[in-house]
């Protein structure tokens, strides 16, 4: 039997970088995009290659929606060549990044630019895809515990959020016929450089967090990355729409 083949946006640093390795620990061969950074995208190929498995970078800017076709051309020429197959089982929508800024300072070009990498790119991509996703197969799509919790500095990031768990129902609603299944994850306070790294890398920050969560600290790359293998390889097929929020019980 073949093995599975996972697309992981974003997949060569941050959150995605380490759901990509947890995924290729479970067997799992991977596809991951980026949109400047090839080489860590490179180095994070050769540590999957590292640990017997096969990966491919592609290029990728998510907010270019011009480029989602040539992209899904180029895709399918790397199935066939690495794999020999015209699909993929598993599709992470995880590129973007974050904004911190008070909501009366937020700009029409922050909220742009924040909807074009958290709803219209993933909507789109996941549109010009789905013919490419094995029936059967599985999305995930990547939220924040923003979306439920709310702290200064992110409603336009967490508002995006909160598109994207809507549309997820979405999606799974109208995929459900054929069998594929869609939720979404929701990372709680992560040590990563997100928001240019406060949690990871500021002691008070880090030690504020820890207190509003209730396994009593901030979040872990690894914490994420086996949730989303284990979302992706072992539970239920039957289990769509849900969102699953990864915090440790943060804000309870």
């Amino acid at each position: 039997m073949s093995k599975k083949i996972a697309l992981i946006t974003g997949g060569s640093r941050g959150l995605g970088q380490n759901a990509a390795l947890h995924l290729a620990d479970k067997g799992v061969d991977i596809v991951l995009t980026y949109r400047n950074a090839k080489d860590a995208a490179d180095a994070t190929v050769a540590e999957i290659e590292a640990r017997g498995g096969k990966a491919v970078a592609l290029q990728l800017d998510t907010t270019d929606t011009s480029a989602f076709s040539r992209f899904a051309s180029t895709l399918a020429s790397v199935l066939d060549d690495t794999w020999g197959r015209s699909d993929i089982d598993f599709l992470v929508n995880n590129a973007g990044s974050g904004i911190l800024k008070p909501f009366p300072d937020t700009t029409e070009g922050d909220l742009d630019r924040m909807y074009s990498e958290h709803v219209k790119g993933p909507y789109l991509l996941t549109q010009r895809l789905l013919p490419m996703i094995a029936d059967g197969g599985r999305i995930l799509n990547v939220s924040s515990g923003l979306a439920r919790f709310a702290y200064a500095g992110y409603s336009a990031y967490g508002g995006m959020k909160g598109a994207i768990e809507v549309i997820t129902r979405y999606m799974a609603a109208e995929l459900a016929p054929r069998g594929i299944a869609v939720n979404v994850i929701a990372p709680g306070a992560i040590e990563t450089d997100f928001g240019g790294g406060v949690v990871r890398d500021i002691p008070d920050i880090n030690k504020a967090v820890a207190s509003s969560i209730a396994m009593g600290r901030a979040g872990l790359p690894d914490d994420i990355g086996e949730a989303v293998a284990g979302i992706l390889t072992g539970m239920s097929q039957w289990m769509t729409a849900q969102r699953i929020e990864v915090s440790g019980g943060q804000n309870l």
